[in-house]
């Protein structure tokens, strides 16, 4: 099954598409800072469409939103993530979210693992020679590599 994960954001916004144990595409999409949040929001929209179309994921898998300090970013992500659900509903994709610590456990055994320990993690699952850089589209792949889990054990 090729899933698209997605570690929703507003100016880094990374995404992930494995097929089974392998990294098809992966990157970010980003947006220029200081531009209006609606011509970022249009920029999301647009990349996705074109990664979706360039892909063909069945289903996305989509970290859940967590944050306890800046309301203010916490908005702005909310939004982003929230124009990555319209593309795939438009695009008729199953959506499944995953909350952070989730995925962290899933793929490392600690629900608490760092940045550096989850990139590794995803390079061994995926067989990568290096770990996937920039760590937005290393988190967009542990999503995915999280879904191939929980589709697995639901065959």
């Amino acid at each position: 099954m090729r899933i698209l994960g997605i570690d929703p954001g507003t100016g880094i916004c990374g995404f992930g598409v494995i097929d089974s144990r392998t990294a098809i595409d992966y990157g970010v999409i980003s947006t220029p800072p200081h531009t209006p949040l609606a011509d970022r929001l249009e920029d999301i929209y647009n990349s996705l469409h074109e990664i979706i179309d360039q892909t063909h994921p069945a289903v996305m898998a989509i970290e859940k939103l967590f944050f306890k300090q800046n309301i203010t970013t916490g908005i702005s992500v909310a939004e982003a993530r929230g124009i990555c659900l319209l593309v795939a509903k438009q695009c008729d994709l199953p959506i499944f979210e995953y909350a952070p610590n989730e995925i962290k456990m899933s793929l490392s055994g600690d629900g608490h693992a760092h940045k550096k320990q989850m990139q590794e993690m995803v390079r061994l699952h995926l067989g990568l020679a290096t770990a996937p850089k920039p760590d937005d589209a290393a988190d967009a792949l542990a999503v995915a590599i999280m879904h191939s889990f929980v589709a697995r054990t639901n065959i």
